[in-house]
């Protein structure tokens, strides 16, 4: 019987998605699951098209000259890749790996930015051959940039110069101003060697009124630096714009209602632990609102001050171009009665759902599928735990209140996790195989037809 009532225990349901909802009740994850033996991830590449064609959208709205680069680090599967050579998108890369990917599935070498902190020899050749757009994040960085655009390159490299964010000033990625003083002049020196395009920044949070401040500072440094002859008609702001997982009441009602009694082994979380869950503006709606507002020190939106200095905006979003693209499918292997509620084991590990790295847990509930389609209503707390020997491997270390009694064989799908949860810490740890990672085709009715991703090993 159920233990106690659903008000005991906080909940947080993701939005609504039609386009998931539709895979969870085709039947198709059950085969899926018999037939890799293990969990899997879906993908659903449509959610990533409207996601693209929702920014472009703000950028076009706005009057604003600009082009995405989906950064590549987000997840690695290669339909994106495949969807951003489709749809004439970007790659932000920041290995030789990352690049050959980009490269290897279509992306144009122009289309490319190459970021990352302190680039090696083999990624800036590799970029400077392929025309790809580099952002120098220090003095040494560019000096290693331009001796090799200086040694037999056959065109000129192009690049941005990352500022330090002043809000920031501990951050390890960006130079300060004196620092943007000297490679300016750099720049100036190498002459033909080097293409300025302008400025970027990596700024951490997911507040928006900082990112236009800055932006509207990168815009100032780009009129300042055409005056010393570069071109600086660019500035990237980079990633950063917040994803809503759940709606307001529901994140509000949770970090009210959470305490360690909710979490095993009386585990506890800090709300400033978890990611923000729920953001009032998100995904395109939050670029619109960073080009509406007005920097710090300027008398108009950003997207006027952009038009004006005749300066293009470039982004590098990774989780807002998946929302809502896939989700992860685990197959309940062991159920332990705990009195006041039962702990889960399944088929995989935390590994899998990457927010453990970051000491947090992720929070969207996941959805349980029961072969048991007369299992009685009610409230069924429970914990998930991963197939390895390691107290601390909890897929969620929260009491989960199931609508119905979870049982051996039951499949699990936590909503929502293309972006950063599939594979930024995923291992083969106890010589587990990896998720594989499973492309879901819509188009054809009434049921979906799926394919193996064509990840380059």
């Amino acid at each position: 019987m159920a233990v106690s009532s659903a008000s005991a225990w906080p909940t947080l349901p993701a939005l609504p998605d039609p386009a998931t909802d539709a895979v969870l009740v085709s039947g198709l994850l059950e085969e899926l699951s018999y037939a890799f033996g293990g969990p899997f991830h879906f993908l659903l590449p449509e959610a990533f098209d409207t996601n693209l064609q929702a920014m472009r959208a703000a950028l076009d709205e706005a009057g604003v000259a600009g082009f995405v680069y989906y950064a590549k680090k987000a997840n690695k599967a290669a339909v994106w890749i495949e969807r951003c050579a489709a749809n004439g998108a970007g790659v932000d890369a920041a290995s030789v790996g990352e690049l050959r990917a980009a490269l290897g599935h279509g992306v144009r070498g122009e289309h490319i930015v190459v970021t990352g902190p302190a680039k090696g020899q083999d990624l800036l050749r590799l970029a400077v051959q392929h025309g790809a757009l580099i952002a120098v994040d220090a003095p040494d960085d560019l000096d290693a940039l331009i001796t090799t655009a200086l040694t037999g390159a056959a065109r000129p490299a192009r690049l941005l110069l990352r500022c330090l964010p002043p809000a920031q000033p501990h951050s390890r990625f960006g130079m300060t101003g004196a620092e943007l003083g000297t490679a300016i002049d750099r720049c100036v020196q190498a002459g033909d060697a080097v293409r300025m395009e302008g400025f970027s920044f990596h700024l951490a949070g997911y507040a928006l009124q900082p990112r236009a401040d800055l932006a509207g500072h990168l815009v100032d440094l780009c009129l300042k630096a055409r005056a010393r002859g570069l071109e600086a008609g660019r500035i990237s702001i980079g990633g950063g714009l917040p994803v809503s997982y759940t709606d307001a009441g529901s994140w509000r009602g949770f970090l009210a209602g959470q305490h360690r009694g909710h979490y095993h082994a009386g585990r506890s979380f800090e709300a400033a632990d978890f990611y923000p869950y729920h953001s009032p503006v998100a995904g395109a709606e939050a670029l619109r609102a960073v080009l509406a507002a007005h920097p710090e020190g300027h008398g108009r939106s950003l997207a006027e001050l952009l038009t004006a200095s005749g300066v293009a905006l470039l982004l590098e979003p990774g989780r807002a171009l998946l929302d809502r693209a896939g989700a992860t499918v685990f197959r309940i292997q062991g159920v332990k009665d705990r009195g006041d509620h039962r702990l889960l084991t399944v088929d995989g590990t935390s590994l899998s759902l990457s927010e453990q790295w970051f000491h947090s847990e992720y929070l969207p509930d996941p959805r349980l599928l029961s072969r048991d389609t007369a299992a009685a209503a009610g409230t069924w707390p429970a914990s998930v735990g991963a197939a390895t020997c390691l107290e601390s491997d909890m897929l969620t270390w929260r009491k989960i209140a199931f609508p119905r009694r979870p049982r051996i064989g039951d499949l699990l799908v936590y909503p929502n996790t293309a972006g950063y949860q599939m594979d930024s810490n995923e291992s083969r740890f106890h010589d587990l195989a990896l998720p594989p990672k499973v492309v879901i085709d819509r188009t054809q009715a009434p049921r979906p037809r799926w394919r193996l991703d064509r990840h380059l090993v």
